[in-house]
């Protein structure tokens, strides 16, 4: 197949370029359908005389289906992008990506989707079905319990759940508290959502993310506050993002004196509270309630998504000592962090 595509890219090179762009307008309209063309061409940045012959095309070949309310796949056009999201990792070298981040992370699996999320918001929606794809395949048979963290890449991953039969008895909880910023991004909403997308169950834990030392041996001692937790460390799978360290620090609203602590020691990422340097060495801790690194170290899966080309230095440093396994990330961090 490699020997194939290389002879394409020499001979045929303009195959591969018409491949790509219907390969991206597929995709985009699997993720926003029903969408209109004039939607679709501003978010491809395709000129629509150029788009509508394209999705014209893909219409003739049943790829596609025409409605007032938008375009959407057909079944056809959803087999046919299954199947060319595999070769579209060999004609873009996906896979050699993969690879060499895997290699150089020192982690075990990689899973990069094309484009930059920092420039298209839509790349985040496709780190989040991977990332589905990514829970149905490491799901056991029974008693699953699946920890997630709050973020925007994490709630993009609650977006792209549907229900399924393998995710009906799946437990959802979170792994921390809130962090008092919008809703929709908090840990305990992605986990209701979660849980209500896939029909499966879920628990809330009521507690700030940061807490002053006096808040936090009261609250920690409350039985429903140490029954949420006992279940919290159980779980048999975590989902979770990584933040740059300044704004996850400002969205904390962090003292000054903290702030000036983790500029001085040039924090770069953070993670369930911790904040990390270059070298991947825990430089500040936040007193939290939640899953702390070290009960990591007793779950089986740990699925970390974050990307865009600006967190490619918070990814990096995260994953030199972290525990967890899997990273699910797009274009733009990866050739950020490989070419560093």
């Amino acid at each position: 197949m490699n020997m194939l595509l290389d002879l394409q890219k020499k001979i045929l090179p303009d195959l591969v370029d018409v491949l790509g762009q219907r390969f991206r307008i597929l995709r985009f309209i699997r993720l926003m359908q029903p969408i209109g063309r004039r939607t679709l061409s501003s978010n491809l940045e395709m000129s629509e005389r150029v788009l509508r012959s394209e999705v014209t095309f893909l219409k003739e070949q049943g790829l596609v289906e025409f409605a007032s309310s938008g375009m959407t796949l057909t079944d056809d056009g959803h087999n046919l992008l299954g199947q060319l999201e595999v070769v579209m990792k060999e004609v873009f070298q996906t896979r050699t990506m993969e690879e060499e981040l895997q290699k150089k992370l020192g982690i075990s699996e990689v899973h990069i989707v094309p484009g930059d999320s920092d420039e298209y918001s839509w790349v985040q929606k496709e780190m989040g079905r991977a990332c589905v794809n990514l829970i149905k395949q490491k799901m056991s048979f029974k008693d699953n319990i699946i920890a997630v963290t709050g973020g925007t890449s994490i709630a993009a991953v609650a977006e792209m759940l549907v229900p399924d039969s393998d995710l009906k008895e799946t437990l959802f909880v979170p792994a921390r508290g809130g962090l008092g910023e919008q809703v929709e991004n908090q840990a305990n909403t992605i986990c209701a959502t979660m849980a209500r997308k896939a029909m499966g169950s879920y628990r809330l834990l009521h507690v700030p993310d940061q807490l002053s030392k006096e808040a936090y041996e009261s609250l920690i001692s409350e039985p429903s506050v140490q029954d949420i937790l006992r279940l919290i460390r159980s779980v048999t799978m975590v989902i979770h993002g990584i933040g740059e360290a300044s704004t996850m620090a400002e969205r904390r609203n962090t003292s000054q004196e903290v702030m000036e602590k983790l500029e001085q020691k040039k924090a770069v990422a953070e993670a369930f509270g911790y904040y990390f340097d270059q070298s991947g060495d825990i430089i500040h801790k936040v007193l939290t309630i939640g899953l702390q690194l070290e009960d990591l170290q007793n779950i089986s899966d740990i699925i970390a998504v974050a990307g865009g080309k600006s967190k490619a230095e918070a990814i990096e440093a995260y994953m030199k000592q972290s525990p967890s396994q899997v990273l699910v990330t797009d274009e733009g961090a990866a050739r950020a962090i490989l070419e560093k």
